[in-house]
């Protein structure tokens, strides 16, 4: 994904979360951290999200966002309850140019 610094709008991730083949109800809020790097997210880095039916999404930018980020290339992270799991998994690039 491609973004504009000056824009504002929801990013999302989506998510298949099953167990023993069954969907899981995703009832806690995910998180979503932007790192630069190739490592992990420190906890610092997370950010409270929101679900869009199977999606995670939060809003990005410098008016009204969650957070903002300035121009660079960033792996989305997300992490969520799916039962007793907390899975972590990188969900993709984002460009803020």
């Amino acid at each position: 994904m491609e973004l504009a610094e000056t824009s504002t709008e929801f990013v999302h991730a989506n998510v298949t979360a099953t167990a023993q083949g069954d969907p899981v109800t995703l009832s806690d809020p995910p998180e979503v951290a932007f790192v630069t790097g190739s490592g992990n997210p420190g906890p610092a880095d997370w950010h409270a999200a929101e679900w869009d039916d199977s999606a995670a999404r939060i809003m990005v930018g410098p008016e009204g966002g969650e957070l903002t980020l300035t121009p660079g290339s960033y792996w989305m992270w997300i992490k969520w309850t799916a039962g007793t799991e907390t899975p972590v998994h990188r969900a993709g690039r984002i460009r803020i140019y």
